[in-house]
């Protein structure tokens, strides 16, 4: 057996959990933390206020807004966008830190961001996780309680437009209501068969 093979197969993966606004990014992620998987993951920056359910560097890095600014003046940044009018970002080093432990890195971004590591990082692993269908997308966005009608329309068209990004992704993951388990079935699926490419990915930043 080629050792160099299953030496390769053994490096670790740079995998984005990416999709539309209401897709359950954060939910998956979530549950993916549930289990314990192997995986590190490396949380977002993001210059928008905390909500009441979500916690300081386990949800999202809060930042004000200068020093979030700071950072991208200092380069610190893997990529970074202006998303609804917040800044969202992945610390560089942090990615760095993980991949340094051998473990597979996952983290979670918006669709402009996933576009940005494709091409900073062709040999990451993308993935576009969706609803079943707009109908199921939009009341999950009403049932947030925090989407006025003028940006509920403005994220529901943000969505069919990212859908056209499909292309730039490895692989499309549905998380329809009340399957939360099989789309994380799915992805975990996707990364072990990954590991078994006869051609792995080489990550490099």
């Amino acid at each position: 057996m080629d050792q160099d093979l299953l030496e390769r197969q053994r490096q670790p993966l740079l995998i984005v959990i990416s999709g539309p606004s209401g897709v359950g990014k954060d939910t998956v992620v979530h549950r993916m933390r549930e289990r314990r998987l192997p995986f590190r993951f490396v949380v977002t920056a993001t210059s928008r206020p905390r909500r009441d359910d979500e916690t300081d560097g386990v949800d999202y890095v809060f930042l004000t807004r200068e020093e979030f600014e700071g950072m991208v003046a200092r380069g610190e940044l893997l990529e970074h966008a202006v998303v609804y009018g917040q800044f969202k970002g992945i610390p560089r080093q942090h990615v760095r830190e993980a991949l340094a432990t051998g473990q597979d890195v996952v983290f979670r971004i918006d669709v402009q961001g996933a576009e940005t590591v494709r091409r900073l990082c062709p040999e990451a692993l993308l993935i576009f996780l969706t609803t079943r269908d707009d109908d199921e997308l939009a009341r999950r966005l009403r049932n947030r309680c925090t989407e006025s009608s003028e940006s509920l329309a403005l994220r529901m068209v943000t969505a069919r437009r990212e859908y056209e990004k499909l292309s730039l992704f490895d692989y499309v993951v549905v998380n329809a209501d009340g399957e939360l388990d099989q789309a994380v079935n799915t992805i975990e699926a996707i990364i072990r068969a990954e590991h078994h490419r006869t051609r792995p990915r080489r990550v490099s930043l």
